[in-house]
């Protein structure tokens, strides 16, 4: 889909089955059918929407509180995509040959598919009600070090984790198990792993999250829950540091909230930061890190209430700013899910790092992914892009 700049396009249905372009502006219609035909062939051309994709730039928005960020690709939209269908997104990086990394992203309704970094679908897996997943590298499985890729499953009445092996030569994911996760339908899931070992944590709508340990070392998968933690509320959103072996999690709500991940930490949670209505607008949905050295960097929520993306600095929870992704070359998002953000080198197109947010009202097509890159986010941010050992802002215009 093109630029939604100025313009939103909706698409009816009416009983003869022709359709009828409405185009409406933000703030009022535009009445005359001539001029929305004239505007349409204007704006909407093959050559435009490149022009635009090339040309998009970070900027602050007009009231100072709040930057622009811009989409530099987009993912095709889901196989089979209906409605309220795609949601979260785990990343693989690809060290040696960057342009080769994988998004894998849900389709809750259907299963698992693979893009690349050009947005294309690479690989698609039938698995159902698939709802948030997450990856880890290096875990031994059956003796050999592999990627896996774990998700909750709400096929059943009571909560499943399905596992895949992450294939990066075909791509492809090779289902490898299914084992429970808890006892009701989980809808938050994030994976931890620490010293070899590996916990997902299932999140469910009551506020409760399961941990559970992984051990996929034999051919025999053993999954064991270690600890239940609770919040007062529907909770979702979850995320792990690894480096600091630390679990947030998002309270729908109310706010996110901190705990040790391993599983003899403590039960309390510590406030990272409470749903304002300003700054952060319910609903409060993804959350992803911003990883700088040993245990710098930022937390980033998805605030959906304002379509926006709250950034909080690792290191005292403070507020480091937020965005929105706006229309450009590509269109922006709005009322976003799952996010995902990974530091590191993924090519000239995205530079500092990748990050992936889902996009809710992707019309006239179906719901997809918009890719973005971190340099152009902490641009926008006035913030450091390096991955330095704190993640300290950087001074005002410095880049």
């Amino acid at each position: 889909m093109c630029a939604r700049t100025s313009l939103r396009w909706i698409t009816y249905s009416g009983h003869d089955e022709s359709h009828v372009l409405v185009h409406t502006i933000r703030s009022k219609m535009v009445r005359s059918k001539a001029r929305m035909v004239s505007l349409a062939r204007t704006l909407l051309t093959p050559a435009f929407c490149a022009a635009m994709a090339g040309a998009a730039a970070p900027k602050a928005s007009s009231d100072g509180t709040i930057a622009e960020v811009f989409a530099r690709r987009e993912t095709e939209t889901l196989s089979r995509s209906h409605g309220d269908d795609a949601d979260d997104i785990a990343i693989w990086i690809d060290h040696q040959d960057p342009s080769r990394s994988l998004i894998v992203g849900t389709n809750k309704k259907l299963g698992l598919t693979l893009f690349d970094l050009e947005g294309h679908i690479r690989a698609f897996v039938e698995a159902g009600k698939i709802n948030n997943v997450d990856l880890r590298n290096d875990i031994i499985v059956d003796g050999e070090r592999r990627t896996v890729v774990a998700a909750s499953d709400g096929n059943d009445k009571a909560a499943m984790i399905s596992l895949y092996l992450l294939d990066t030569s075909t791509p492809n994911l090779i289902p490898i198990g299914r084992v429970p996760g808890g006892d009701e339908r989980a809808y938050g899931f994030c994976l931890y792993q620490h010293e070899g070992k590996l916990w997902a944590f299932n999140v469910f709508r009551n506020g409760a999250i399961e941990q559970v340990s992984l051990d996929l070392a034999t051919k025999e998968i053993r999954a064991k829950a270690v600890r239940t933690l609770k919040l007062k509320s529907n909770a979702e959103g979850c995320v792990a540091d690894d480096r600091t072996k630390s679990i947030y999690v998002a309270e729908r709500d109310t706010a996110i909230w901190r705990w040790g991940a391993d599983p003899d930490a403590s039960s309390t949670p510590t406030l990272i930061a409470s749903a304002d209505k300003s700054r952060l607008v319910p609903d409060i949905e993804g959350l992803a890190i911003a990883a700088y050295g040993n245990d710098g960097g930022y937390l980033v929520a998805s605030s959906q209430g304002s379509d926006s993306y709250v950034l909080y600095r690792l290191d005292d929870n403070s507020f480091a700013g937020r965005f929105r992704i706006a229309d450009g070359g590509l269109d922006g998002t709005s009322h976003t899910d799952g996010i995902e953000l990974v530091i590191g080198d993924f090519g000239p197109n995205f530079p500092g790092g990748l990050f992936v947010a889902q996009d809710n009202d992707n019309r006239p097509n179906p719901q997809n992914f918009k890719l973005l890159a971190w340099t152009d986010i902490a641009n926008a941010l006035h913030i450091s892009p390096n991955a330095n050992a704190r993640g300290d802002p950087a001074e005002p215009g410095a880049h």
